[in-house]
């Protein structure tokens, strides 16, 4: 059963969230698992679990289906950009991936869009700024209202 509060849309803690990446994200992949588990957090990593080159597209579509099905209440997906990965997440209905650069994006993209996965480039971003992005996501509830109406248009675009 997800401890996800479906009231206030936060992600509260003990959840279990799914984490991928692709060999250039895999660095900051682990680091964020890691700081995800000492949060109390059950951790399903998906991959990749090296830093031979695989492709994002399997990574993002794996949490973006994860979170989807039932079995992550949220996702974590980083790349070398965060932006491949982020748009392999999308392409899964019912997913809304975030690119996020710092708390402050991290934090808008629950409140204001309800992102259900987080996603990071290790290339762009210092991984204490990620851990603390990260943080900051986790910690942020959806505020609903006026935002509300603007996931539900986005939930619905289909095919």
């Amino acid at each position: 059963m997800s401890s996800r509060d479906q009231t206030t849309g936060s992600i509260g803690t003990m959840t279990r969230i799914a984490i991928g990446s692709d060999h250039a994200g895999f660095n900051l992949k682990m680091r964020l698992a890691s700081d995800l588990a000492d949060l109390g957090h059950e951790v399903l990593d998906l991959g990749a679990h090296s830093t031979d080159r695989v492709d994002y597209p399997d990574y993002g579509e794996a949490v973006g289906r994860a979170v989807a099905g039932g079995d992550a209440d949220a996702g974590v997906c980083v790349c070398g950009s965060g932006i491949g990965i982020a748009m392999a997440a999308n392409k899964v209905a019912g997913v809304r991936a975030a690119t996020v650069h710092d708390a402050t994006s991290a934090r808008l993209a629950r409140e204001h869009n309800d992102a259900n996965v987080v996603c990071f480039g290790e290339r762009l971003i210092d991984e204490a700024v990620a851990a603390e992005a990260l943080r900051a996501w986790l910690d942020a509830e959806f505020e609903g209202g006026r935002h509300a109406d603007r996931v539900a248009k986005l939930d619905a675009i289909g095919p």
